[in-house]
C-alpha cells in the first residue's frame, strides 16, 4: 500500500473528485469548453456549467489504461500505464498516445513522468497527477494545521468560474502567499471557499525546480514537490464531502491538499500564457518529484 497519508487511487468508477487520478487531456478548465487552434474552432464537452473540467465528462481519469511494464522489485520498482486518445475525444483534435511511469526511488521518493506524442494533428495537452495528500494519516482530520510552502511569487487570478483572467498577480500582501510557510489555516477564512489556485513556480520552465513543502509538526511528516512544469494547482478539498475512503474512513471538506504540477489553466485562450499545444513529431514531458522525509 502507498504511503497511508495519502488519500490515492489511479481509477475509481463513480469519483467525482478525481482522486488519485491522472487527469487530461487537458488538465483543470478551459473557459466555454472551446478555442481555437490554426484558425480551426474547437467546441468541446463542457462538465462544469458552460466549461470544460479535467477533460470533459469523460476525460483520462474516467478511462480504462494498460499496464505496459510492472517492474516489482529491485533498485526502482515501477509501472508504466499507457492510453491511446482517439481524435475528437471530447473534441479534441488528433490521436494522442500517453504513458505515465510511476517510480519508486531509494530515499523515500517517488517521481512521475508523464509523457505524450500527437500522432496526427497539433492538439494542446496539459496533464495533471490529482492526488489528495494528508500528511497526518488520511483519517487523521483536516489539514488546515499543515504547513505549506509553495515557492511561487505570482498566481494566475480567476473569475467567479475559476476561470483565469489572463493576468499575472503577485502573491504580496494576499492570502495565496506561501513564500514562506504558513499553515492552511491560517489565513484560509478570507476566501470563499478555500484554496484552489494556479501558481506561478519560480524557475525556469521546462527545468526541474522546486514547487512546494508540506510539513505535518505532530507527525513530523514532510513531502518536498519538484517539478519540470509551469504551475501548480494548490486545492484543499473545498468540494470534498461524504466520501467514503479506505477503512470505511469519510472524507470531508478540507480533510487534503493537491498540489497539481500543471502548465496553466485555460492557456488555450491565452497567448500571453506558456503554449500548450503539441505538435506531430514533438513530446509532451512532464516531471514531477516527491520526496519525503521526517524533521527533527
Amino acid at each position: 500500500d502507498f504511503p497511508n497519508f495519502s488519500i490515492c487511487n489511479f481509477f475509481r468508477q463513480n469519483d467525482t473528485s478525481y482522486i488519485g487520478s491522472v487527469v487530461g487531456r487537458v488538465a483543470n478548465r478551459i473557459g466555454g469548453a472551446q478555442f481555437t487552434l490554426n484558425g480551426v474552432h474547437y467546441k468541446l464537452i463542457p462538465n462544469e456549467g458552460k466549461n470544460m473540467l479535467h477533460g470533459g465528462p469523460v476525460g483520462f481519469s474516467d478511462v480504462v489504461w494498460k499496464v505496459n511494464k510492472y517492474k516489482k522489485d529491485g533498485y526502482a520498482p515501477s509501472i508504466v500505464f499507457a492510453y491511446d486518445s482517439y481524435d475528437g475525444e471530447e473534441g479534441f483534435p488528433g490521436a494522442l498516445r500517453v504513458t505515465v511511469t510511476y517510480t519508486l526511488y531509494p530515499g523515500n521518493r517517488l517521481t512521475v513522468r508523464m509523457k505524450a506524442k500527437a500522432l496526427n494533428k497539433a492538439t494542446p495537452v496539459n496533464l495533471a497527477q490529482h492526488t489528495y495528500w494528508n500528511l497526518g494519516n488520511h483519517n487523521s482530520g483536516d489539514i488546515l494545521s499543515e504547513q505549506v510552502q509553495i515557492f511561487a511569487s505570482h498566481y494566475t487570478p480567476v473569475d467567479n468560474q475559476l476561470i483565469p483572467t489572463g493576468k499575472f498577480a503577485t502573491v504580496k500582501g494576499t492570502p495565496y502567499d506561501f513564500l514562506k510557510p504558513h499553515t492552511v489555516g491560517s489565513r484560509i477564512n478570507k476566501l470563499e471557499n478555500g484554496y484552489d489556485i494556479n501558481y506561478v513556480i519560480d524557475g525556469v520552465d521546462g527545468k526541474l525546480k522546486k514547487a512546494a513543502v508540506v510539513k505535518d509538526k505532530k507527525s513530523g511528516r514532510v513531502m518536498e514537490l519538484f517539478t519540470n512544469q509551469a504551475g501548480v494547482q494548490f486545492y484543499t478539498a473545498n468540494f470534498l464531502k461524504d466520501v467514503r475512503g479506505k477503512g470505511g474512513y469519510v472524507y470531508e471538506s478540507h480533510g487534503a491538499l493537491c498540489l497539481e504540477t500543471q502548465a496553466f489553466p485555460d492557456s488555450v485562450n491565452h497567448p500571453n500564457f506558456p503554449s500548450v499545444i503539441v505538435y506531430p513529431g514533438k513530446e509532451y514531458k512532464h516531471v514531477m518529484v516527491f520526496k519525503f522525509s521526517i524533521s527533527s
